[in-house]
């Protein structure tokens, strides 16, 4: 009980140090591995040493400018999922043709399909799963293989924060590609950018339903309505406008009212999608388009105007004090501390105000700062489910995986990859993610990796297993603990590692020798932090 205890305690129970602490803290080596498990999701292999000899700094710069980095094995892993060669709109043409054959079938044959159209039906709902379960494994294969690590953990970071649902229904799944394309492309760019393509994507105007909100009856618009068209309006929607508000600029606390969401919500009516059959994509539609002056945030829109009440709106909330500080705790929670110092915060808005919301520049503040190397930041952040999943497979020297069981693997763990409901994204705290359970799904994730029970990943095929085979169980321990675990474990951790009982786990789950010295160490405490 008392090694169970430490387990739970290790996980959930890092505390951050209080007082002044000496800019980069942790020692040189230390240094190398933070940023590792911080800037990238985790070290490869060889990582530590080719990042020692270019120097920390200079990773981090090229990091922070990811168009300077080759990316030879991602595109290699990307170009295997067959639907990653189709557009967009081809797709959303295709969905859009098989609704209509559907509904043509049911019209001519009733409730009954004949055995050829249930076949085509099921094809049908083949493909659709191929989009979903490509875009799932695609993630975790370019997370894992990509060089350019900052760039893929800003694009995870992005997505949350403007998270989409992909079951939402109808053609959201071939909106999602795109979608995330589009944050990654933006991620270290302009904010008011990042928002402005947001708010515009089909899959975010679907999934908050901005694509069918227009003015309310008696508002004017700038297009005569007719008669049916009236008879059919479905009136104002605010569900986009109250989290763009709340979830993606001001927060919760920001400052803004009830009466500032229906203000928005107004300005951004008739920002829409082109129907499927038209291949979908964004479009302004003045007859849905409330015209009527508007007052958000104390700024005054005057009326008759028509896109530009919605792009007035974003420059106002992308520029806003509580914006600068919301994102700015956000980017500091997940990359420094789940409750960050204010003064940390301070600064990062500070440089988000000063530099019109430049992401890379705000993020270079917190990298650079005291607090991002401090010794209390070293492992006090728990990873998430993809991050474990993740950085065991780049900790093995594991290549990305192209089907869509190393996926599967993440949401067993509780992070099933773009399906988070909630407009709000996956939490990014520990307290969220650590519960006795979870521990113990984690350490037997770390136990079937090792034991090469998911494609790529295996012990005694990875780098780790040369000429250890054979070596005492001490010696082994002690590679594992170097390789995996940056050298240093708790003693309880390492008496669990040189016996190989587990409070939580019958025998090592069957493993013998190194594989079984290697799972735990992917289950331990020290490898779910980073």
């Amino acid at each position: 009980m008392r090694i169970l205890s430490a387990v739970v305690v290790a996980l959930v129970s890092a505390v951050p140090l209080h007082g002044q602490e000496a800019l980069r803290e942790q020692p040189a080596d230390q240094q190398i591995l933070h940023a590792l498990n911080r800037l990238a999701f985790g070290p490869r292999p060889s990582d530590g040493q080719k990042v020692r000899a270019m120097g920390l700094d200079q990773w981090i710069e090229r990091q922070l400018d990811p168009s300077r980095i080759p990316d030879e094995a991602a595109d290699r892993a990307l170009a295997r999922y067959a639907t990653f060669g189709q557009p967009e709109n081809y797709l959303v043409r295709q969905y859009a043709a098989a609704q209509r054959e559907r509904r043509q079938i049911r019209a001519d044959s009733g409730a009954a399909l004949s055995r050829e159209d249930s076949i085509a039906f099921r094809q049908r709902g083949e493909q659709l799963r191929a989009v979903v379960t490509d875009l799932q494994s695609a993630k975790v294969a370019r997370a894992v293989a990509s060089e350019r690590q900052l760039q893929e953990v800003m694009t995870d970071f992005w997505f949350n924060h403007f998270n989409v649902f992909i079951r939402k229904g109808g053609p959201q799944p071939f909106y999602m590609r795109s979608y995330e394309e589009g944050i990654r492309e933006r991620a270290f760019g302009s904010f008011r950018d990042l928002l402005g393509f947001v708010a515009k994507s089909p899959a975010m105007l679907f999934y908050l339903d901005n694509a069918r909100s227009m003015a309310d009856s008696g508002r004017p618009t700038l297009a005569r309505i007719r008669p049916m068209a009236r008879r059919m309006r479905q009136g104002l929607n605010e569900n986009y406008g109250r989290e763009l508000l709340e979830l993606h600029t001001l927060g919760v606390d920001g400052g803004y009212t009830q009466q500032d969401v229906i203000e928005v919500a107004r300005a951004l009516t008739g920002w829409t999608i082109r129907p499927p059959q038209e291949g979908g994509g964004f479009i302004f539609r003045p007859i849905m388009h409330d015209a009527a002056p508007k007052t958000v945030l104390g700024h005054s829109l005057p009326g008759g105007r028509g896109i530009e009440d919605g792009e007035d709106v974003l420059d106002i909330v992308a520029r806003h004090p509580s914006t600068a500080r919301y994102i700015a705790t956000k980017l500091a929670r997940r990359f420094v501390s789940d409750t960050p110092s204010t003064a940390l915060v301070d600064r990062a808005a500070a440089t988000f105000t000063r530099t019109d919301g430049d992401i890379r520049e705000v993020l270079r503040t917190i990298i650079q700062s005291p607090e991002f190397f401090a010794a209390s930041a070293y492992r006090s952040k728990v990873k998430s489910p993809f991050e474990v999943v993740v950085s065991a497979a780049r900790a093995l020297g594991a290549e990305p995986d192209p089907t869509p069981r190393t996926a599967g693997a993440v949401a067993l763990l509780g992070q099933p990859l773009y399906a988070h409901q909630a407009p709000n994204g996956y939490p990014e705290t520990g307290d969220a993610w650590i519960n006795t359970g979870s521990i113990l799904n984690r350490i037997n994730f770390g136990l079937a990796a090792a034991a090469g029970r998911l494609p790529g990943l295996s012990a005694t095929n990875a780098p780790i297993g040369a000429g250890l085979s054979s070596a005492p169980r001490e010696q082994q321990v002690d590679a594992v603990v170097s390789a995996l675990l940056g050298g240093s474990v708790s003693p309880d951790t390492r008496a669990i590692l040189l016996s190989g009982d587990h409070p939580m786990i019958a025998s090592g789950a069957g493993l013998q020798g190194l594989a079984q010295i290697v799972g735990l160490a992917l289950g331990s405490p020290e490898f779910q932090r980073r």
